[in-house]
């Protein structure tokens, strides 16, 4: 009875200092919750819808120059002056405080209707990098989706690994208790008790640390949602693996699907986009201009004391580059120079991310051999520890026998559920390389 005592007294206490135990009210947080809450608040993807935005706002015909432009213009001024003037028959005049005035205001049109079809280039160019920001905001919110649910099922091991530790304190605890017993009524010795409470004590620090590892591994995953991070909560406990993922298909759909290549292609379009904008630099630029003015002056000095004039003006212009010290042809040459090294960054980024599906599918194949085997290891450890464990009530085996069925028992479960989690987490990367990660 003084034991169980303590080690309620014990449980109570890490309940207290950790503020991660088993507790009512505990918010119950499901995986589709937490990717829901993540799109929701996570600052990465806020940010780079924000980008999504700008870019999309940048798209129209006025920012690709293809719209005329509309200048509205006022000015009134004047002057105060004192004059002396000579006249031919050299009389001489003088004029104090001649005051001048001129006002004007009009509108003035400006455009250019032919640029060597740079304006319908360019207007592309912001297509394009309307469409990278969208490939990079999906990039984003996978590896968002990526990181919780990595985070989650992170917590999950944690969570279960700590129901282990449990189990494993209880029974320490059992066989301290029988040893004891058995002490007070002669039949044992005072080393097997020593030795069971040290047991016990081991027990107890990998318990305590498993706690705060559940604690940690919490707040992580409440970083990634972008949420209080003391906010306490239990996840589910059923991890369901995907284990009927096919090499070919997930191929595929990377070539089709992957953020990171997309980006690459559309890469390459727009340097090809450059080189033609830079081409047609080689051409005329014609543009067109007219505008309504009215002028008003008064001069008392002048041969005409007040001048008003009133009309409409309008143009055509041409310019042409014939010469501009060979920085055309510089350009060129360095535009088709972008064209190829965007080329080779496509092949490469290709070359990269395949690499990285074969070496993630082959370890993803290995996880889900280890886990048939880690599982039947648990249930042998399992059986084990059982009859063990009876063999100790009856006292026809040793205590050190025991404690390494015992220790067998949780290094079988820890390495089933470390298993378990490296195979999940290698299912999440190949659906993240192929673009086919749930996002819901």
């Amino acid at each position: 009875m003084r034991k169980m005592k303590s080690r309620a007294f014990m449980f109570a206490l890490v309940l207290l200092c950790t503020g991660t135990g088993l507790a009512y009210g505990q918010e119950q947080l499901s995986l589709q919750e937490a990717i829901a809450t993540a799109l929701k608040n996570n600052y990465d993807i806020k940010l780079v819808n924000n980008d999504i935005q700008i870019a999309k706002n940048n798209v129209n015909p006025g920012n690709a120059g293809m719209l005329p432009s509309l200048d509205g213009s006022f000015s009134d001024g004047g002057s105060r002056q004192n004059i002396t003037r000579t006249q031919s028959n050299g009389n001489q005049q003088t004029l104090d405080g001649v005051r001048n005035t001129n006002m004007s205001y009009g509108a003035s049109l400006g455009w250019t209707i032919f640029d060597g079809l740079q304006m319908f280039t360019n207007y592309e160019r912001l297509k394009e990098l309307q469409k990278q920001g969208e490939v990079n905001a999906k990039a984003t919110i996978l590896t968002t989706v990526s990181n919780v649910i990595s985070s989650y099922f992170t917590v999950l091991k944690e969570q279960q690994l700590v129901r282990a530790r449990d189990t494993a304190l209880d029974i320490s605890q059992l066989r301290l208790r029988i040893a004891d017993n058995k002490l007070a009524i002669g039949r044992g010795s005072k080393l097997d008790v020593l030795a069971a409470k040290v047991d016990y004590n081991t027990d107890t620090a990998a318990y305590l640390q498993e706690i705060n590892l559940l604690k940690t591994a919490k707040t992580a995953l409440n970083q990634v949602m972008a949420r209080d991070l003391n906010l306490d909560f239990k996840v589910d406990e059923a991890i369901d693996i995907d284990s009927k993922l096919n090499y070919g298909t997930l191929a595929g759909q990377m070539e089709q699907l992957n953020p990171d290549l997309q980006n690459a292609f559309i890469s390459k379009k727009i340097a090809e986009l450059n080189l033609k904008q830079v081409k047609g630099q080689r051409y005329p630029v014609v543009g067109v201009n007219g505008g309504y003015e009215f002028q008003k002056s008064a001069s008392p000095t002048g041969f005409n004391t007040q001048q008003r004039a009133t009309g409409f003006t309008y143009g055509l212009t041409a310019s042409l580059n014939i010469f501009n010290g060979f920085l055309q042809r510089q350009n060129e040459r360095n535009a088709k120079i972008e064209i190829n090294s965007s080329a080779l960054m496509l092949d490469k980024t290709k070359q990269d991310i395949t690499a990285q599906l074969i070496s993630t599918y082959q370890n993803y194949s290995t996880n889900l051999d280890l886990l048939k085997v880690e599982q039947n290891n648990v249930d042998i450890a399992k059986q084990n520890l059982d009859i063990t464990l009876e063999k100790y009530r009856l006292g026809s085996i040793s205590p050190l026998e025991l404690r390494e069925a015992q220790k067998n028992s949780i290094d079988a479960i820890t390495r089933y559920l470390e298993a378990q989690y490296q195979a999940k987490l290698t299912e999440i990367s190949l659906k993240e390389i192929s673009g086919t990660l749930n996002i819901q």
